[in-house]
């Protein structure tokens, strides 16, 4: 072991001293795009009466329920015949990352191609599946803006922190260019009910008619983007036996008891029942696509080419009510401004967040938690999710095993005059303004946009903490409860070390990284 860490810190300094953090050529990176001519499809054959009738509309299903968000790429995935085109910023190799594997390489096994864009921040451990995955004849994995040493790669960080603390945050699963699913989830329990610590309340859409094909285009500028890497340059050809392998892992997960339980409660969701009968209910409306340039990773975007522009310019200012739903908040003094600005012109400001005891990252609620108090003193309404809510009181769905797990707000959406909402993976935070690529769909929706004003009203008080200013100036946090209103002047359920860290990281000069 100590022979080991010598080395480490020999190779370390060296790394250092040189600068050495090369990516390798991208020689092997062909260029494709999404399937056209996926009309005769299954899918393609099942939509086409229904967008038939509604020229120039979307269909858009909402998936509020984890395990329902689940069944809907199972379904997709199973139903592709030409094409699966998959993009997602984490992957876990946990029960439902192995399944969603174990469902891109049966759908390969059918002669779907399938091309896996990941982004490599979070693929640690995971290069014998990719490899593996990416040995198959019709699957294509491309690392994006990865790390070129896969066993150290807080060494990329030092000596290239300028290219590897910027990361593709994207998440999108479409099917033969025919059915899209887009929003806040990535691939992991945590996201889709199954049997672990947290149950996080999270928002995609399923979506068919026009804006797959704006989904598509989008999925196919990251595919061919410079940041993307073919994942063989990377992690080297898949070793002998590495199917073998990959089958045997699958067969163990499906294996277990959690898999078995996971798998029987998916079964019986009311949306899997929905599909089987073919009664799925979808809005027929406008939706169009809203995006980052994958060049923003490089610093080379244009500003009007960064999701925030085109957000504005597709959306435009808020007229009465502005309802944010946002895991990670930091609206940094201009966002503050911007925000105050609004309740001054009569807009009504709402935004539920994660208190200090939900949310998994404390740097990031530093950040927020030093704006609090302009954002109170400018009318803005502050809610902080309770991490006892259950996933049914956190965003109106049901527990997945009516156990004690925690709830983390995931979800970023936000609701703009009861008539337009976006879903998406944007977080109103300066990583996602500024950092990350971003990407989402705003739906013309009057019935959609009034489930989160609904949500404000009759949910969310019983579900978060109402942060309010007493007399005095002082941050106070009311909890109702059947027995009535119960007053916090803390952060409630933390402790005092935890709050005492965030209030030193809140005076640190790290916004920009939040």
């Amino acid at each position: 072991m100590t022979s080991r860490i010598a080395r480490s810190l020999a190779l370390a300094a060296y790394l250092l001293a040189t600068g050495c953090s090369s990516l390798p050529p991208a020689t092997d990176r062909v260029p494709s795009t999404a399937f056209q001519d996926t009309e005769g499809t299954l899918l393609g054959r099942a939509i086409a009466p229904h967008r038939a009738e509604h020229p120039g509309r979307s269909g858009i299903h909402p998936l509020e329920r984890p395990l329902e968000a689940f069944v809907a790429r199972g379904v997709l995935a199973s139903a592709a015949e030409r094409s699966l085109d998959v993009q997602y910023y984490i992957w876990h190799h946990d029960t439902t990352g192995t399944l969603l594997f174990e469902a891109l390489w049966d759908a390969a096994q059918r002669g779907v191609r399938v091309r896996l864009l990941l982004d490599d921040n979070n693929t640690s451990g995971l290069d014998p599946t990719i490899a593996a995955l990416d040995a198959h004849p019709n699957i294509e994995v491309r690392l994006f803006n990865p790390f070129p040493h896969r066993d150290l790669r807080a060494l990329d960080y030092l000596t290239d922190f300028g290219r590897t603390n910027r990361r593709m945050h994207n998440k999108s699963f479409t099917a033969d260019n025919q059915a899209t699913i887009v929003g806040g989830r990535n691939v992991g329990d945590e996201y889709y009910g199954a049997e672990g610590p947290v149950v996080f309340a999270d928002l995609d859409v399923l979506a068919i008619g026009p804006v797959v094909r704006e989904v598509s285009a989008v999925f196919d500028l990251y595919w061919n983007s410079e940041s993307a890497y073919p994942a063989i340059l990377l992690t080297g050809p898949a070793p002998a036996g590495a199917e073998e392998t990959l089958r045997a892992s699958f067969a163990a997960m499906r294996a277990t008891p959690g898999a078995a339980r996971y798998l029987e409660a998916l079964r019986a969701t009311p949306l899997a029942e929905q599909f089987r009968r073919g009664t799925v209910s979808v809005e027929w409306t406008t939706a169009r696509v809203v995006h980052d340039d994958p060049s923003k990773v490089l610093g080379k975007a244009d500003r009007s080419e960064l999701l925030m522009s085109r957000l504005a310019r597709m959306v435009g200012k808020p007229g009465h009510s502005f309802d944010v739903i946002s895991p990670y908040f930091v609206p940094g003094a201009e966002g503050t401004a911007t925000l105050t600005d609004l309740v001054a012109q009569g807009v009504k400001v709402r935004v539920l967040t994660n208190s200090l005891a939900a949310t998994d990252v404390s740097a990031v609620h530093a950040g927020y938690a030093k704006r609090r108090a302009d954002l109170l003193r400018g009318g803005v309404a502050l809610y902080e999710l309770k991490p006892t809510a259950q996933a049914e009181a956190a965003q109106g769905v049901r527990s997945t095993f009516g156990g004690s797990s925690a709830a983390s707000l995931h979800a970023k959406t936000f609701a703009i005059d009861g008539q337009r909402l976006f879903v998406g993976s944007f977080n109103m935070d300066p990583r996602s303004a500024a950092l990350n690529t971003e990407m989402g769909v705003v739906v013309d929706s009057p019935a959609l946009a009034a489930g989160v004003t609904h949500a404000f009203e009759k949910v969310i008080p019983g579900a978060a903490y109402e942060v309010r200013l007493d007399a005095d100036g002082r941050l106070v946090w009311i909890e109702r409860t059947a027995a009535g209103e119960r007053r916090y002047d803390t952060d409630p359920e933390t402790g005092a070390g935890r709050r005492i860290g965030v209030g030193l990281m809140s005076v640190l000069p790290i916004e920009w990284l939040l």
